[in-house]
């Protein structure tokens, strides 16, 4: 059976017996002896990871682009999860560009897999396992996980464009923007990005933040320190920042980008999802 319907199918045997225990004797009129619980307390580490889908979105070719996010419970500990057994995506590849390093808690519209204009009622689910707990999530193009991620429909705002060089393509939206370069181990490297924006969240009155960027280890075996990790956007909307890789090897990073109308927040009720960018850095480290 499909992960997708057995979550649906545990879901709706949960909601059919609390149906249940309200229609036994002493659920009305009598108050029903209560357990206390003590609320969850907060751990450091050991604690599992949920992979999180955020909703889906229209792009200008006719196909989707489903969004995956997800909340690691720890609140302090990085999780590293290869892609493979305890980290893949199905049905088709189990990689299809999710992270394998995780940051503590909530981490909103990480990555998102573009999927084919007659995808039509299929599922993508992203399972995760981490300290022996697995966690499995299906995504779809169902009409009320439709999210706003390029244009919000309330004002017209749309994310920030987001450029690796000056005056070249341009990346929007979760799915954003791509490249990759080269460096040495314990060699510092120079990473550099330039955004634009359209200027509607600061005419229309919207929440007022400071644009800014922010970087974020993405995959790799090793660590990854920035003298920067959300350095300062300049004039030009430039911002630049520099990489040290501890070990060789092949990692990803990820870069945020986002207008004053705020950085990433969850997905909120009527389909919000605006305006932010994702950009992601492949770097060989030999």
């Amino acid at each position: 059976m499909a992960v997708g319907h057995a979550v649906r199918r545990a879901a709706a045997g949960l909601a059919a017996a609390f149906i249940a225990a309200a229609c036994l004797p002493g659920a009305h009129g009598v108050r029903a002896q209560e357990t206390k619980r003590d609320a969850p307390l907060p751990h450091a580490v050991g604690q599992s990871v949920s992979p999180s889908f955020e909703g889906w979105y229209e792009n200008p070719d006719g196909s989707f682009s489903i969004v995956f996010g997800y909340f690691n419970r720890n609140h302090e500990e990085h999780l590293d999860i290869p892609v493979g057994p305890d980290n893949r995506i199905e049905p088709g590849p189990a990689d299809r560009g999710q992270p394998t390093h995780f940051l503590p808690r909530r981490q909103t519209g990480v990555f998102a897999v573009r999927v084919p204009p007659d995808f039509g009622e299929r599922e993508l689910t992203w399972s995760l396992t981490a300290h022996g707990e697995t966690i499995a999530i299906p995504g779809s193009l169902r009409p009320e996980w439709r999210i706003d991620a390029l244009k919000e429909v309330t004002n017209g705002n749309t994310p920030p464009a987001l450029r690796f060089e000056s005056g070249a393509a341009a990346g929007q939206g979760p799915a954003g923007i791509s490249t990759r370069m080269t460096a040495a181990p314990g060699q510092p490297v120079e990473l550099a990005v330039w955004t634009t924006d359209d200027g509607i969240s600061r005419a229309r009155g919207s929440i007022r933040v400071p644009p800014g960027v922010a970087w974020s280890k993405f995959r790799g075996p090793g660590t990854v320190t920035f003298s920067e990790a959300q350095p300062a956007l300049d004039d030009a909307g430039r911002a630049v920042t520099r990489a040290t890789f501890s070990e060789s090897g092949e990692y990803m990073l990820r870069v945020l980008a986002w207008d004053e109308s705020g950085a990433q927040r969850a997905v909120m009720a009527g389909g919000f999802f605006c305006c932010w960018t994702n950009g992601f850095v492949t770097v060989d480290v030999r």
